[in-house]
């Protein structure tokens, strides 16, 4: 595991409070296992750091694209702060090596999991929003995320998974992808959904996400990954499992 100081220093933020720093860090699996050595777990900092983080990107992609309806900045915004976008970031900062995890965690190499790396990296923006405020995690967001949003800025709006999933299916075999929610586990402010989306009477993708939304997305992407292979003409694919005919959406 790194020191905290090389993460500071990483950062360009010397006086972020070294115990502030260390809450970022510290997943529940750490807390659970060791709750006299932590002062607690980086959700809450991850709580705050999600809402800071939406609105400095928000703000960004408000002021850059003057032009753009409400649905297209949206969507743009998904993009920027999805799981596997921030757990790039995460991995530019090297924030795996300082995170504070339990043994079953670091064993099972958490230490690389994209949502323990964009909760971290959640976390971290929190953590910077107290320690500097807004102003100065607005900058730190824009330097982390730069890269990022200018592609997105250059890219422009793009249908999203869902839509080109819907009109391929409609086009081909004139059916509409329903979307079920199969499951949600952990507490209220850190739920993971997974969601299936089917197609007729086949189980086209699967997806889990933070939210239904990003789910859903996950799930319409994995199903347009066989899809989009396929020629023009063919049947649902044989390799989609059946749909439990008693199991509604």
């Amino acid at each position: 595991m790194a020191e905290p100081g090389e993460l500071v220093e990483r950062l360009g933020l010397p006086a972020l409070d070294p115990a502030l720093l260390r809450l970022a860090l510290t997943h529940r699996s750490y807390y659970n296992e060791r709750p006299q050595a932590a002062e607690g777990t980086n959700e809450r900092l991850e709580f705050l750091g999600d809402a800071v983080l939406g609105l400095v990107i928000a703000e960004e992609l408000y002021r850059r694209l003057p032009t753009l309806s409400e649905g297209e900045l949206t969507s743009l915004r998904a993009a920027l702060v999805r799981r596997e976008t921030l757990a790039q970031a995460a991995r530019r900062l090297a924030l795996g090596r300082a995170l504070l995890l339990g043994r079953g965690e670091e064993a099972g190499g958490g230490r690389e999991r994209d949502q323990i790396l964009a909760s971290a990296f959640e976390a971290l923006v929190g953590a910077v929003y107290l320690a500097r405020g807004l102003e100065e995690c607005r900058q730190f967001i824009l330097r982390q995320l730069g890269e990022e949003i200018a592609s997105q800025v250059a890219a422009g709006p793009q249908k999203d998974e869902k839509s080109r999933l819907q009109e391929l299916a409609q086009a081909r075999w004139q059916l509409t992808p329903v979307y079920c929610t199969v499951a949600a586990t952990g507490p209220d402010h850190a739920k993971e959904f997974r969601v299936q989306v089917r197609i007729g009477n086949r189980i086209a993708g699967e997806g889990v996400g933070r939210t239904k939304q990003a789910a859903e997305q996950l799930a319409a992407r994995q199903a347009l990954t066989t899809l989009e292979a396929l020629p023009l003409t063919a049947p649902l694919p044989a390799e989609w499992p059946a749909a439990p005919p008693s199991e509604p959406c």
